[in-house]
């Protein structure tokens, strides 16, 4: 029998990707619920949401009235939890949309999915679960060794990480007080289609092609571990599915990578694929900039736990994600400007 999946934010960049997993892979029915903001297009659906078992709602997370009308219509068997302001450059520039989504979004769904799932009974009570996707910078800045694992202790450096720790704590109090049974998982870096493009990936293929300065914060020596978006979706419906109530799973690509390693990766494909008309490398566009403020200096996730008891790895090694990711936005320009609205590609958080 085929499951129900509400998705909050599913219009969103992993939240897309989720939906096309889904809908193409498995039989589950998706309930898809996103606010539509400027990360948010129905455009990243790649044609999902033409499919009938796909029911899209353009709602915002804070209206806990649409929320538990959605909830009580569609009886969801879990909860997907996705919906986010992400990108900590905004967060920076204005913390307050941050404290509202990742905050109070998030207690508005749990307190309804509570009081849906205290009104079920049997089987459907059994299967249910909240799960909460999250990220791994709400453990803060790790030295040149060690890894993050799911006991590492909180330490949150930007608005955004503080604002997502925030909510993780949320609903592990729901877990423990109110006995809702959850999931959360803790993210690396993703990257692949469909990301708008003022993050690092899109946001240094389109200048390149475009002739323009290859921005890097202070040395481009922050190291992050690189997770291609369609494993992290499998290992998502592989937590909501086999996990177990309570715990919590870190999803990492077991890549990383400097950020001028990931710039000189894709700089070199792009000589592969797209040679500059002049003869030059796209290497010689990278310039240095001021870094970011707080800006953590290393994250490495140690997803030893998710492989040893729910079987999940990834699939793509960082230099098999990063060219299909690189030719996807070459072959996809049109998608680019559809979704770019009023964002040229300027920095962000420089304050």
């Amino acid at each position: 029998m085929s499951k129900t999946v509400l998705l909050t934010g599913g219009a969103g960049f992993i939240g897309s990707a989720l939906v096309r997993y889904l809908i193409n892979y498995t039989d589950t029915v998706v309930v898809n619920v996103d606010k539509l903001t400027y990360a948010g297009s129905l455009h990243s659906l790649g044609g999902a949401d033409a499919d009938p078992r796909h029911h899209f709602h353009q709602d915002d997370i804070i209206d806990a009235d649409a929320m538990r009308a959605l909830v009580d219509k569609y009886q969801p068997d879990y909860i997907m939890h996705l919906a986010a302001e992400s990108h900590v450059d905004r967060s920076i520039d204005g913390p307050g949309e941050f404290i509202q989504t990742n905050i109070v979004g998030t207690y508005n769904l749990l307190q309804i999915a509570l009081e849906y799932y205290q009104s079920l009974k049997g089987d459907k009570k059994e299967m249910f679960k909240f799960h909460h996707i999250s990220t791994d910078e709400v453990y803060g800045s790790l030295g040149e060794t060690g890894l993050f694992t799911e006991t590492t202790r909180y330490k949150p450096n930007s608005p955004y990480s503080a604002s997502k720790a925030s909510s993780d704590h949320l609903v592990r109090a729901w877990n423990k007080t109110y006995k809702l049974p959850v999931v959360i998982s803790n993210c690396s870096n993703n990257y692949g289609p469909f990301q708008f493009p003022e993050k690092l990936v899109p946001l240094i293929i389109q200048k390149a092609v475009a002739g323009e300065p290859l921005p890097i914060y202070g040395k481009g020596d922050n190291i992050r571990d690189w997770l291609f978006v369609d494993d992290h979706v499998k290992a998502l419906w592989t937590i909501v599915t086999h996990g177990d109530d309570g715990e919590v799973y870190n999803v990492g690509g077991h890549n990383e990578k400097t950020n001028i390693d990931v710039v000189m990766t894709m700089c070199s494909i792009l000589d592969d694929i797209k040679p500059r008309e002049d003869g030059k490398k796209y290497s010689e566009q990278i310039t240095y900039v001021a870094d970011r403020p707080g800006h953590d200096r290393r994250y490495a996730i140690d997803a030893a736990k998710i492989e040893r008891t729910l079987g999940w790895t990834p699939d793509e090694t960082f230099e098999t994600g990063i060219r299909k990711t690189v030719e996807w936005y070459l072959d996809n320009a049109q998608w680019i400007a559809k979704v770019s609205g009023d964002y040229s590609g300027d920095r962000l958080g420089s304050k």
